[in-house]
């Protein structure tokens, strides 16, 4: 226990770690140069970059601010401080900031890919420091991802639908298709196909991922006077919180009518007529996770396999579906 305890001890102070004084560690990093140490680079900063391609998904989103409140929380709880970069496809200063974060691998980036396909991960394959992608995947497996169950958790919303009596299911679409959006496709799909249940084109409707395009989108959509489903899931809680005003307005009640289930678990959808129905992320958790893997480059050096770490979610039942199986009562 005593060698334990002095390797550990000797460990944090050559990494300049929390619970040594600056005096010992100076003491015992001298003594180990004298002895032929050669301190690798010290890494005592997270880097949080988000990666901005055009704004669609993370521009006014109460989302993503929880996932980087769990990335600082984590890394000074574990001594590390963070700080911010911003890469922006649309600033024409783009390509001069992309090369000053892959020029610097003093500290372990935390990248949010939420918006970011795959032909944007090629720049990142010649980075030498230590990444890892938040909300985020590359299919070539080059990159640690930590990213939500997407078609898991749109599985589980499925089949909470038909358990409700629905049949005939509709998808609201994010005109943008980012890799979650495309995995909770997949959810979709499995669960229809599960059932035999038909999948019907004209109850996909795609829309903007903005609130106000997904409001406007929906709106033009339902001009066409459309045959709707008595339920849709869309692909997050803004598309539905945008389709419902625009369904609202043409007198369509929200569940009575159509039944709506929403993804992320936004504040605003636990105040919106009626509540939403939605799935609750864990972005806060989902930080931290990103953090600890990370870090992992540093606690256990030479170990180079990639994982794809996939959080799992809580499905939260509110009012915005109705249950196909009880009488109307007179609606």
């Amino acid at each position: 226990q005593i060698t334990g305890f002095f390797f550990f001890f000797v460990s944090n102070a050559l990494n300049r770690k929390k619970g040594v004084n600056k005096e010992t560690a100076d003491k015992i990093l001298r003594m180990a140069e004298e002895l032929g140490y050669q301190p690798e680079k010290i890494i005592t900063k997270t880097k949080f970059v988000t990666y901005r391609k055009n704004g669609l998904i993370i521009d006014n989103n109460q989302f993503f601010p929880a996932m980087i409140e769990g990335v600082e929380r984590q890394a000074k709880d574990l001594g590390y401080e963070t700080i911010f970069s911003r890469l922006d496809c649309e600033d024409e200063s783009f390509e001069e900031r992309l090369e000053e974060v892959l020029e610097d691998t003093s500290s372990l980036m935390i990248l949010l890919g939420a918006e970011m396909l795959d032909e944007d991960y090629i720049p990142f394959r010649s980075y030498k420091g230590h990444m890892v992608l938040l909300d985020g995947w590359s299919e070539d497996m080059r990159f640690d991802g930590v990213m939500i169950n997407n078609t898991d958790s749109v599985c589980h919303a499925m089949e909470y639908l038909i358990e409700n009596g629905h049949r005939e299911i509709g998808y609201l679409k994010g005109n943008y298709r980012i890799k979650a959006f495309r995995y909770r496709e997949y959810g979709y799909i499995r669960v229809l196909e599960k059932y035999r249940l038909p999948i019907k084109k004209e109850y996909q409707v795609t829309i903007g991922t903005q609130l106000e395009s997904a409001y406007e989108d929906m709106k033009k959509y339902l001009e066409g006077a459309p045959k709707l489903p008595t339920a849709y899931f869309a692909d997050n809680d803004i598309i539905a919180l945008g389709a419902i005003r625009a369904l609202k307005e043409k007198g369509i009640r929200i569940p009575e009518d159509v039944s709506i289930v929403g993804f992320d678990d936004i504040p605003f959808g636990a105040v919106s007529v009626p509540e939403l129905t939605t799935i609750h992320v864990y972005k806060q958790e989902m930080g931290g996770v990103a953090v600890r893997r990370a870090l992992d480059y540093i606690r256990y050096p030479g170990r180079h396999e990639k994982m794809k770490i996939q959080i799992c979610t809580k499905f939260i039942e509110r009012g915005s579906v109705k249950d196909l199986r009880k009488p109307d009562n007179g609606e």
